[in-house]
Parts: structure tokens; sequence; C-alpha cells
């Protein structure tokens, strides 16, 4: 029996699963949605890091050692412009400077960033649809004691060291979700929400107008709502996730991720590692479910994406 899901994703967490289920579905059954918050300029390119690891990932070319990039990569192309004077910490190599000058030539034609990402996706041969969370400006702000900060220069430049105040989208309040995203919530069976930051990956695709109310109307008896916590044995299993939860207030717990979600959330998935906290979750009105959800390797990957596939709210 066919079954429509839709898995919303950010950072390599989430491209490490869009892989599994990539791996196991008809391609027609899978739509990702893939945060936009960290888009920036560079070099005077639009350079979209979620999407663009979701499509290495899923085409085969990424860098499976750092996690970012592509694999065989050379900077020759940011050498040069580090001879001009120009900023050169973010790392852009050869071939991925490919992508963002190819990506400049569609949108200036007038192609909308959903648009652009489909052709790109087609020419790497990816047939499940990588989908932007939306094709207007969001940008995931971070104020710090030192000002406030893009995703990148938080990230990438300062490597997130900057104790965290804040966080806000801008513009979220004015954007509008894709139409295509909009569809794909009208037909999901299955809406997964990967295991990726909650502030940095999934806060801004949340923070769209309307998206929060439409996963928490869907309560038909063929769909269910399903979080992977990307929170194992109190720290973030990659990335700065547990710092941002510090910092911010919070316990750094696979709990405090399942409340953040739990006005939408039906099952949250915990590590074996956290089996202990599946009363609390409980507490929280979501039926706990427990699995190994560290994903090193793409079998890894395609077990738990068959693991949540076999999910029901029973």
């Amino acid at each position: 029996m066919s079954e429509n899901v839709v898995a919303l994703a950010g950072g390599v967490g989430g491209a490490k699963l869009a892989l599994g289920f990539a791996s196991v579905l008809p391609p027609e059954e899978l739509k990702l949605i893939v945060n936009t918050g960290d888009d920036d300029i560079f070099h005077g390119l639009y350079v979209c890091p979620d999407i663009d690891t979701v499509m290495y990932t899923l085409s085969g070319l990424s860098n499976t050692d750092t996690g970012w990039g592509l694999k065989g990569e050379s900077f020759q192309a940011l050498s040069m412009l580090g001879r001009y004077g120009c900023d050169t910490w973010f790392n852009l190599g050869d071939l991925d400077f490919g992508t963002h000058i190819m990506r400049k030539y569609l949108l200036d034609d007038k192609y909308t960033l959903t648009e652009t990402t489909a052709y790109l996706c087609q020419k790497l041969g990816i047939q499940c649809q990588v989908l932007p969370m939306t094709n207007d400006s969001v940008r995931t702000v971070i104020r710090t004691i030192g000002g406030d900060l893009s995703m990148q220069e938080y990230f990438v430049r300062d490597k997130a060291e900057p104790e965290v105040l804040d966080i806000t989208y801008a513009g979220s309040d004015i954007a509008q979700p894709s139409e295509e995203f909009c569809e794909s919530l009208d037909n999901v069976d299955k809406l997964v929400l990967c295991p990726s930051n909650p502030f940095l990956s999934i806060g801004p695709i949340l923070a769209l107008p309307g998206i929060r109310s439409r996963m928490m109307d869907l309560k038909s008896d063929n769909q269910i709502r399903i979080a992977v916590s990307p929170i194992v044995s109190g720290d973030s299993v990659k990335g700065p996730a547990g710092k941002i939860m510090r910092e911010l207030g919070y316990e750094v717990s696979c709990v405090t991720v399942a409340e953040l979600y739990r006005d939408f959330c039906d099952v949250f998935v915990i590590d074996v590692q956290d089996k202990e906290h599946c009363r609390a979750i409980e507490s929280l009105g979501i039926k706990p479910f427990v699995a190994p959800i560290i994903m090193n390797s793409k079998a890894d990957k395609i077990a738990l994406a068959k693991t949540l596939l076999e999910l029901d709210v029973n």
C-alpha cells in the first residue's frame, strides 16, 4: 500500500534520514521539506547549505568524512578570492561553486527557489521531491552578547562559540510556505521531523505562518506525526543543539525536545540509551518509541527509516 511521507529536514541529521527514506520509498511517496533559514549570499552567489547537503547526500556526491560539501573537492577558486582580499571563512569548494553559479543563473531567470531546486535535483539524478520550505526570505538570527549573527557567521565563522541569548527568524512573519509544501501536508500519511536541531533547522520551518497549526490539525486515523530526537544521552548527536539548549535555559534532554513538539507530535522516537525517559515523554501526551537512532552507516539510516515507516499510534 502506498504511503505519502513528508519529512522536515535540516543539517546533517536531516540529510542522513532523508537518504534512509529515499533508499526504501518509491520517489513519488517521499517529499523532503528543507530548512532555508541558513541561506546566505557569498561572493555574489545564493547559497543554500541545508538544501545542498540534502542534494549531495541523495546523489551520492557528499563528503561523508566532513558531513558537508562534496567528495574530491578542491578550493582553488576560494584561494584566489583570498588573494584578492575576500573573506574566505565560508568554505566553498570548486565543485560547490558550480552548484551556486547554476542556482544564480536560474534565480536571475525568475525561477523560484522551488523550481531551481527541482532543476538541480533532476540534473543530479534525484527522483524524490526536495522542497525548500519557502520561496521567500527567512533568515535565522542568533542574538549573542557581541551582537546579532547569521547562522553561517555563528556556526561556521565563529564555530558556534558565542553564547546564545535568543534565536529569531527574520521575515518568517510575512513569508509564505511554498505551495508545494502546503500541498504535501494536504496529502500526508506520515509526517516526520528528522533528528535536526530544533532551533536552527526545524524552528525556521515551524515559524512559517500557518504551518504549526496545520500540523496540529493532522489527526485523521490514517495520519501519524513522528519526531526523532536529536538529543541522545544528554547531548546533541552532532552540532551545537545541546549547547544552545543549555544557554537558552533548557535542560539538555530528549524530553525537552519532545516538549517543544508536544502540540503536534504523536510518537517521539528516542535512542536506546534514553529509554528511562519514556515515562516523562508519556506524561506529555506523546507515545515514546525506543530504537537505535544514531546513523553512522547507510545501513543505520535505512534501518531507522524502515522503523519509522512501520510505526503507528496504537
